[in-house]
């Protein structure tokens, strides 16, 4: 009985985190796409309105310092944050799955060195490795930030990835697939890779939590993506000088990204839950 009640009880926190966050972040996901179509104001239009208007029902979340709708800024800062750690996203786990899986299944010396070359890359802060190609690439282009932050991520998705194939290649169905002549691509692809999504799917929400984050600080710091563009870092750091005119800027602007973060953070503590086993 009482395992029975605390079963209960964990499928309805899993539940719970899964449905919060779905929730949550649909409605952000749905006026960021708004955003990339129709916006009250001109984002970057000077004297939408009196400088340091407070919000109000014809500026939602008010003005900046050079009279600019800010709810139009968030919107558009949103898309551009959201598209960026996206595409980061997709390079890193694309490269990474690709490499894990390969190294897992067939081990080897090629297996060997890439590891422990991603050692020697994990160790370092991400956010620093990004600096490092970032200055390579060159800064202020949208393009050179997604790929430099595409190729950070890349180590820690292959040493995820590697571990989850390296536990699956030699289990019974996978000994069977191959007995029956299945190629190396199609164990990988049908036989293996399915199997790992407990693991992958809550590594891609915290991927994408970091390269959100990641994103915000470079174009914080400035050497990231920089005007007429807008990204949600970028307006962070104007806002940090109208804290006081104007302290609806930074509060909006920061708010957006805990949310953006705590909503597919509780999508991936639920995905975390079903992989553990709480039901």
């Amino acid at each position: 009985m009482k395992r029975t009640k605390r079963a209960k009880r964990a499928k309805r926190a899993k539940n719970s985190c899964l449905t919060a966050g779905l929730v949550l972040t649909g409605i952000l996901a749905a006026l960021i796409l708004l955003g990339f179509f129709w916006t009250p104001h001109d984002p970057n239009a000077m004297a939408a309105g009196p400088k340091f208007d407070p919000p109000s029902l014809r500026h939602l979340l008010g003005t900046d310092s050079f009279g600019r709708d800010i709810f139009s800024r968030v919107l558009q800062g949103a898309g551009a944050t959201a598209s960026i750690a996206l595409t980061t996203l997709a390079i890193g786990a694309g490269g990474g799955i690709l490499l894990g899986a390969l190294t897992g299944y067939f081990g080897g010396l090629a297996d060997e060195i890439l590891t422990r070359v991603g050692d020697v890359l994990t160790a370092f802060p991400s956010i620093l490795l990004a600096l490092v190609v970032i200055s390579i690439l060159g800064p202020g282009s949208r393009l050179n930030v997604m790929l430099s932050l595409g190729l950070v991520f890349i180590p820690s998705f292959a040493r995820v990835t590697r571990t989850a194939f390296a536990a699956l290649r030699d289990v019974n169905y996978v000994k069977s697939a191959r007995l029956m002549g299945a190629g190396s691509g199609r164990i990988l692809a049908v036989h293996i890779l399915p199997n790992t999504a407990p693991v992958l799917l809550p590594a891609l929400t915290i991927g994408f939590n970091n390269a959100v984050l990641a994103e915000a600080s470079m174009s914080f710091l400035g050497i990231g993506v920089t005007p007429p563009d807008a990204s949600l870092g970028y307006m962070l750091s104007e806002a940090q000088g109208m804290l006081l005119a104007a302290p609806w800027y930074a509060g909006a602007t920061g708010l957006v990204i805990v949310l953006l973060v705590f909503g597919v953070g509780l999508i991936g503590e639920g995905l975390r839950r079903d992989e553990r086993g709480v039901l």
